[in-house]
């Protein structure tokens, strides 16, 4: 062998390194095994802190290491070791991606990640962050986490085929991983936890795994109890000619409030934008002729996915996830919309934030009337999420329901209060909206996102800014034009996100029926509900389900 040469030694199990003297390659080779042994024991265990176990959990005993250990010091050929090693990746970063998808999940809407149904969430998700980010931000964001994946699939494989090479050629390096695996079954029997619910022995990554298994097969079965009972509609058979006959001549307005919750109703600095909003506009609305009632529904959903609320306050039917809501699209379940255009009510949505055709909207709901992005002739900025400013909405919706002849009966979206609840519109003349250009300069001067969202505080005072706009324009709509014959139903969809609500809010939602008519309210004395538009602590809650058949009842023969 020629003087010099050295022959290059493998370095997965320590040994020295080309290029290095002994004692610098042996360093080297013992601080890379030390990372990959301190990776192979912290990383696993990341899904438990992801799931509110805390920093505490990181001390724990991570049972998924030991086993791959274990397997590879049994594997002698190389690709099923590799294979092992990038397979253990893949399981470990899994689990760390759903964990983080559940945290997110149980923040903005309050449920679990269920992989069965969870892609549509996902989806819309990234859509918020894209109005609220820009389409080149969102997607960056998106190809930066699948790069961190797909890095930590490789980094993870290396450190265990690492740690497990350097176990094999040590001299007692087998004993040791026995003797550590014994000892982890003891401590898992035994139940020894570093905290009441944090167990020291752990396999929180295998766990998260299971605990997402069981919940996608929970959820299907959910389904399958959800499609029995919707085949049953207590409305099936009701004659147009006897629905809604106490409101013959009359328009009736179901209009939804993006993330108007109860937490927008409880007394805190940032409500009180909310609370004058409601004194204003109850005291307009009395000079207006107007009377209300208020009280509470249980909405099926929390912080997003406002179509859940809209298809359960609609249907009767308590949809509750997006596979539910495509199931229940699929049936013949009547409508409010629906069981009014059978009446004869004309029938319309009015949905701004929609770029795209519903055909749902024709085909289930049965509206014979649909206004969107596309055909309300906007010219103005953008409001994040919300395309256009709500006073826009109504004066679209004013002029088109002038062009229809006989009774209207609609449902309407209102979304300024839309997250992230920044740049924020304000009230302008009506007869000064125009094709709304005239907000130009109050979108280019309103704060945005990336500005105000690490600030807990500011988030929570543009939620309360965002109802009380939303709010605010409703009530003006009313207080301006004369409507004497006009029922409408004010509801909010869903509680807001988790950073303005809090972890213990519920999911109540206010609802106010205004109308001039008495004979409205007596129509619905028996519901108990409060006199006014601001519901108190103690006001009637009831699940969101229950409106449709409760509204029919009291309004049909």
């Amino acid at each position: 062998m020629p003087c010099g040469r050295r022959r290059d030694l493998p370095t997965v199990s320590g040994r020295s390194e080309p290029g290095l003297d002994g004692a610098s390659a042996s360093r080297r080779a013992a601080a890379l095994t030390a990372v990959a042994a301190g990776t192979l024991v912290l990383v696993p265990l990341v899904p438990g802190v992801l799931g509110g176990d805390g920093a505490v959990a990181l001390a724990g005993i991570p049972g998924e290491s030991i086993a791959v250990v274990l397997v590879l010091l049994i594997a002698v050929r190389r690709p099923l070791r590799i294979g092992v090693g990038i397979g253990f990746g893949v399981v470990v970063v899994l689990a760390i991606l759903i964990s983080a998808l559940d945290l997110a999940f149980r923040l903005t809407i309050d449920r679990a990640f269920n992989p069965v149904d969870g892609g549509k969430a996902i989806a819309d998700g990234y859509g918020v962050v894209a109005d609220a980010m820009g389409q080149v931000g969102a997607a960056s964001a998106l190809v930066a986490v699948a790069v961190v994946a797909a890095a930590s699939v490789a980094g993870i494989s290396l450190a265990a085929m690492r740690v497990s090479g350097a176990v094999a050629d040590g001299p007692h390096g087998r004993m040791l991983v026995a003797g550590i695996a014994a000892g982890w079954i003891v401590l898992a029997l035994a139940g020894a936890r570093l905290t009441p619910d944090v167990p020291v022995a752990a396999s929180r990554s295998a766990d998260e795994l299971v605990t997402t298994t069981e919940r996608a097969v929970a959820s299907v079965q959910e389904l399958q109890a959800f499609d029995r009972a919707i085949r049953v509609d207590p409305l099936d058979a009701m004659p147009g000619d006897e629905l809604f006959t106490a409101l013959r001549g009359k328009d009736v307005m179901i209009v939804f409030v993006e993330a108007y919750g109860r937490v927008a109703l409880e007394p805190a600095p940032f409500t009180a934008p909310v609370e004058r909003a409601l004194s204003n506009g109850g005291e307009a609305l009395a000079g207006a002729g107007f009377s209300a009632r208020s009280a509470f529904l249980t909405s099926p959903t929390f912080g997003g996915v406002s179509w859940l609320a809209h298809s359960t306050l609609q249907t009767g039917a308590w949809a509750d996830s997006p596979l539910k809501y495509t199931r229940l699209l699929d049936s013949d379940r009547r409508s409010l919309s629906e069981l009014f255009g059978s009446a004869g009510w004309h029938t319309m949505s009015v949905v701004p934030s929609n770029e795209r055709a519903w055909e749902a909207g024709k085909d289930f709901y049965g509206f014979d009337t649909m206004l969107d992005e596309r055909n309300m002739a906007y010219r103005g900025p953008h409001f994040g999420y919300a395309h256009m400013p709500d006073q826009y909405t109504w004066s679209v919706f004013h002029s088109r329901r002038a062009d229809i002849d006989g009774p209207v009966m609609a449902e309407l979206d209102l979304v300024s209060s839309h997250t992230p609840w920044t740049p924020l519109p304000q009230l302008v003349p009506w007869s000064q909206l125009g094709d709304g250009r005239v907000f130009a300069r109050q979108a280019a001067s309103g704060e945005s996102a990336s500005e105000v969202w690490g600030d807990r505080e500011r988030v929570r005072e543009l939620y309360g800014e965002s109802v009380a706009y939303t709010l605010g324009a409703t009530f003006s709509y009313l207080e301006t034009f004369d409507q004497p014959d006009l029922v409408l139903v004010l509801v909010g969809d869903h509680q807001p996100w988790q950073i303005v609500s809090g972890e213990e809010a519920d999911h109540d939602v206010p609802i106010t029926i205004i109308a001039q008519d008495p004979a409205v309210f007596d129509a619905i004395a028996s519901w108990g509900w409060e006199k006014g538009v601001h519901p108190s602590p103690a006001a009637p809650v009831w699940r969101m389900d229950a409106f449709r058949d409760r509204f029919v009842d009291a309004f049909s023969e």
